[in-house]
């Protein structure tokens, strides 16, 4: 059997409609088939590839620790260098209060570790979270997902969750002070790129602030540099209690945190012992990965080109008439069409002309486009030209 075949056979299916590509390699925003036909990746494994594929400081930090040991104990018992490295560089990206980072494999481990220390932390029960929001798929981060269709068939989830609408104050009331924490995105992703209005975000501070309650701030997509800064709610002039990271900040191997203070972290150590556990959470090659895509988002001037890298590509975009609207903030954006039809058409016309994107979760009539921010301005001219052409094509 050939690896489709293979891949059919023995890889368990998400979908009845998976893409097939077969990538033999991946170099910056380029992923290659083994015919040679190369596809710009538009969507960077899903707000993963902030650095794009096979950085050279990447690749060579996975294989100098590669080299020098891999898993070596459960996470929490050695002092491991590339941990320490990574938490000392994430650390200086944060605000003071958020100093003890706990190391996990992914954002969806990362979300159950920060509502476990949420309700340890607070001694309550209930939790809060938007609806339309995408948390992941473990059964916690599911439980506070906002979206139905995605929770019915794997009920009953956890208890005493419920769901309020995104930027709208008045739902606000229903955080109170046997509310554990609110879980929040900073810009909604899975919903289509909606940021928040009217200073919400403030207000949701304040009534965490009026109750006791721990505001989560999930940055899994929009952090490290997604949005123009190294963490969205630098936008909104708020801080959060817990913050959930992944994805990005791995420069292509996985990796999650949830961070917080020391004073709110230390109560993981006792009653019981032992409060949350991972055997591979921040392993020592995606530990190392990690520390150099942080330092290089920091000592680069990456991050600084970010909006002048988007505002392009909105100017490139929206003079077409089939685009009804471009949302984002940075290089995380939304680019509506009239339907999920004509969408879906759109990208798979695209990806036969060599360009990868998708739509979102909940806002299927809208293009996902949140690229490695190493792209070009001339490699965003050449994206933006299939776009176009793979609009004019389906039209």
């Amino acid at each position: 059997m050939n690896n489709r075949q293979i891949f059919l056979q023995n890889i368990a299916q998400t979908s009845d409609f998976p893409l097939m590509l077969e990538i033999n390699h991946a170099k910056g925003v380029y992923m290659y088939e083994k015919s040679g036909k190369s596809y710009i990746d538009m969507i960077s494994g899903i707000g993963v590839s902030s650095l794009g594929h096979c950085h050279p400081k990447v690749v060579k930090s996975v294989q100098k620790q590669a080299e020098t040991y891999m898993h070596l104990m459960v996470y929490g018992e050695f002092v491991q260098s590339p941990q320490v490295e990574f938490a000392k560089s994430l650390v200086k990206t944060l605000p003071k209060h958020l100093q003890s980072t706990y190391l996990v494999n992914s954002g969806s481990e990362a979300v159950e570790g920060a509502l476990k220390l949420a309700k340890r932390y607070t001694g309550r029960k209930e939790m809060i979270s938007c609806i339309d929001a995408y948390h992941g798929s473990t059964h916690g981060a599911l439980s506070v997902g906002g979206d139905e269709e995605l929770k019915a068939n794997y009920r009953p989830l956890l208890p005493h969750v419920s769901h309020i609408r995104f930027n709208n104050v008045d739902d606000l009331g229903q955080i109170t002070t046997k509310t554990a924490c609110i879980i929040i995105e900073t810009i909604q992703g899975e919903a289509g790129v909606i940021l928040p209005q009217n200073d919400y975000l403030k207000s949701v501070r304040e009534r965490c602030n009026e109750t006791g309650t721990l505001l989560i701030l999930d940055e899994v997509q929009t952090g490290a540099g997604r949005t123009g800064k190294f963490w969205a709610f630098e936008h909104y002039g708020i801080t959060p209690d817990i913050i959930v990271t992944a994805k990005g900040i791995g420069g292509g191997m996985p990796i999650g945190a949830f961070i917080s203070s020391n004073e709110i972290m230390n109560v993981l150590k006792d009653n019981p012992i032992l409060g949350h556990i991972t055997t591979f959470g921040g392993h020592p090659v995606s530990a190392a990965a990690a520390h150099t895509c942080v330092e290089e988002l920091i000592n680069t001037s990456l991050i600084e080109e970010v909006e002048e890298k988007a505002e392009l590509i909105k100017s490139l975009l929206v003079k077409h008439p089939a685009v009804k609207s471009i949302r984002n903030k940075g290089l995380l954006m939304a680019v509506q069409f009239d339907s999920f039809e004509q969408n879906k058409k759109i990208i798979d016309k695209a990806i036969e002309l060599g360009l990868l994107s998708d739509w979102f979760l909940y806002c299927d009539d809208s293009l996902r486009i949140a690229p490695p921010l190493i792209i070009t301005k001339e490699e965003i001219k050449i994206a933006c030209k299939i776009i176009l052409d793979a609009i004019d094509k389906i039209e």
